[in-house]
This record gives C-alpha cells, sequence and structure tokens, in this order.
C-alpha cells in the first residue's frame, strides 16, 4: 500500500471526501486520555461552580459519617452492613450483625455479636444525623437572605449521609450530594435535590468542594474516609489554610474516643493545646444544633448584621437578575486561603 505521507500520486487523482473532524470538546477519546486531564480536573471546578450558582447557594454545612450501615426505620427495616463505603450491596452474611434468633440459639460468632451490638449504636447515629439536619434546615430557611445559607450537604450515599440529606430533605431546603465515582456498584441517596447531585472522578477535586463553601463541619462515627475528611479540614484549620472561622462539632464523644486521643498528642508535643479547640463533642442532636446555631452565628450572621450584607428582608422584584454584578469572589466569601510563596 503506497505510504499516505510520502508516496507518489498520479496527476488529477482525487482523494475520498474527508467527513469533519471532531471538534476538540467533542472528542470522547481526548478528553477521557491522560493529554485532557487538566480539561477533566477544571471541569469538576466549573461545573460545580455553575451549578451552585444558578441554585443560589451561599454556603453550606458538611456532615461527614459512616456509609456502611442503612438506617433503621420505624419498625422492620433491617439492619445490614454494606460490602463497601458507598455500595448498595450487602456485606457476606457472616459480616452481618447478628440476629436475635442466632444469639439466642448460640450460633453467633464473636464477629457478628459485636456488629449486633454497633448496628444499634449506628442506628441511633443514622437518626440522630437525620434529626440534626432537620433543625438546622428548619433554622437556616429562616435566615433573610436571597440566597440559600448553610445547606446540608454530605458525601452523597448510604447511612449517616443519607440520614444528613434526608433530615434536610425532609424539612423542607435544598440539600447537596458530593457523590464519587467508584470501582464497585454505588450510587446517590434519593433525598439529595437532583439539581444538587454531583459525581466526581477525582477525589481531590470532591475534597475542594466540601472546603469551599462550607461554614461548619460535622463529624458523625465513621472509618477511614470519616477520618481522612474529618483531619483534613483540621489540619487546614491548624495551619491557618482557611481564610474564615469554621464550626467542627464531632458527634458521638464515646465512640470517637475509642478511636483516638488527643490528649496523648499533647501530651508527646505532637499538637499544640490550643488546638484541642478547634473542635467541640456533642452527643445529641439538640446540642450539637445550640453548638452549629452559636458558632454560625457569632463567626457569620452577626458580622454580616453589623456590615448590612444580611437585610431585614430580601424580597425579589419580578425580573431581577440576582447574578448581576457578581464576581467569584462575590459568590463564594471567604474560601481556602492563598497559598504563601
Amino acid at each position: 500500500m503506497e505510504n499516505e505521507g510520502t508516496g507518489n500520486r498520479e496527476q488529477g487523482t482525487v482523494p475520498a471526501a474527508l467527513t469533519r473532524a471532531s471538534l476538540a470538546y467533542e472528542n470522547s477519546g481526548f478528553l477521557n486520555s491522560a493529554d485532557g486531564r487538566l480539561i477533566r480536573i477544571v471541569a469538576e471546578y466549573m461545573e460545580p461552580l455553575a451549578r451552585f450558582r444558578r441554585e443560589q447557594i451561599q454556603d453550606t454545612v458538611v456532615f461527614f459519617g459512616s456509609a456502611r450501615f442503612r438506617g433503621r426505620e420505624e419498625a422492620d427495616h433491617a439492619l445490614e452492613l454494606l460490602e463497601n463505603t458507598g455500595s448498595t450491596q450487602a456485606a457476606p452474611s457472616h459480616e452481618q450483625p447478628a440476629s436475635a434468633p442466632a444469639i439466642a440459639a448460640g450460633q453467633a460468632t464473636e464477629l457478628q455479636l459485636k456488629r449486633a451490638e454497633a448496628a444499634v449504636k449506628m442506628a441511633r447515629y443514622y437518626e440522630d444525623a437525620r434529626q440534626l439536619a432537620g433543625l438546622l434546615t428548619t433554622w437556616a430557611k429562616r435566615i433573610p437572605s436571597r440566597r440559600h445559607r448553610f445547606v446540608v450537604t454530605s458525601g452523597g450515599g448510604p447511612g449517616i449521609m443519607e440520614a444528613a440529606n434526608r433530615g434536610a430533605y425532609e424539612a423542607g431546603g435544598k440539600t447537596i450530594g458530593l457523590n464519587i465515582r467508584l470501582p464497585f456498584e454505588q450510587a446517590p441517596n434519593p433525598y439529595i435535590t437532583p439539581s444538587l447531585n454531583f459525581e466526581f472522578h477525582y477525589f481531590f477535586m470532591r475534597k475542594l468542594w466540601f472546603a469551599y463553601l462550607s461554614k461548619a463541619l460535622v463529624v458523625f462515627p465513621g472509618g477511614f474516609g470519616t477520618l481522612d475528611e474529618m483531619f483534613e479540614i483540621l489540619t487546614l484549620a491548624q495551619t491557618q489554610k482557611l481564610a474564615k472561622k469554621i464550626t467542627v462539632v464531632i458527634y458521638g464523644s464515646e465512640y470517637w474516643k475509642k478511636v483516638f486521643n488527643l490528649d496523648a498528642l499533647v501530651d508527646t508535643g505532637a499538637i499544640s493545646p490550643k488546638d484541642i479547640e478547634l473542635f467541640q463533642f456533642a452527643d445529641t442532636p439538640e446540642q450539637a444544633y445550640e453548638l452549629l446555631r452559636r458558632g454560625l452565628t457569632e463567626n457569620y450572621l452577626l458580622a454580616e448584621v453589623a456590615e448590612g450584607k444580611l437585610a431585614e428582608s430580601q424580597e425579589m422584584t419580578p425580573g431581577e437578575d440576582l447574578m448581576a454584578g457578581w464576581t467569584v469572589e462575590d459568590f463564594l466569601g471567604p474560601e481556602l486561603a492563598k497559598t504563601s510563596k
């Protein structure tokens, strides 16, 4: 066959007609290649930003917690562990909490007995997260503002994440789910506001959006993912890389004090004693709600009233363009501090 680029061609020969080339931004092969990575990263910044602006989301309160337990419905909804974080598949039977008949018959393994006891506690945390999200949303809806304030946000999956979205949904508020695409089957929970249902490929871009708009963080009992997100936010606050004050509530002191001993870090000089003040423990929805309400009011609402930014009445006139004159900085407000050179 003649070389396409260098071979001799007979005079008068007309090559076959070409089809139109794909536009670069419609070329899926390029967009999904290593060369298109930068575009994908930027897209996971700009597309959520555009949606948050369109949905008039000013700031958020983020809920973290275990995805590995389903909630216990009022009477007969069975508790069962999920196979992986965010998975829709149940774990194998030998990893499930022991049933009452199995315990009575002496057939339950030690692991199943521990899981049965833990499952009851985790079901309580599910209901507590649901109640707390409802209290917070009900309060936030009363704040006079053109944009939605302190919107309950989760990782979008099951377990505590579902409970948080569910509580906000039941209170009649918007609620955000920042899901992540994983190798195993998983799906967003049904309580997320459809227009605020996100799915990310890059973990670091998902983490960015957790931190970018958040004014408070509530950490319920969880595993590796919960620990990762919690300590990342605490590290940003400790190192003053957040150009804002953030209220951090760690829910379930009994659980967390078994998981880590922060006093040991202070005693050994690994952290400063004042670093313990970066967060507060809470053990009831009412206690956590009061900590959040006080922190958000003192850190933001009082200052906004003093500066005239939070008007007593924010009624819109017909046809008014809420986005007119907005910049990214106006929309985001205080955000992650710029890295020093």
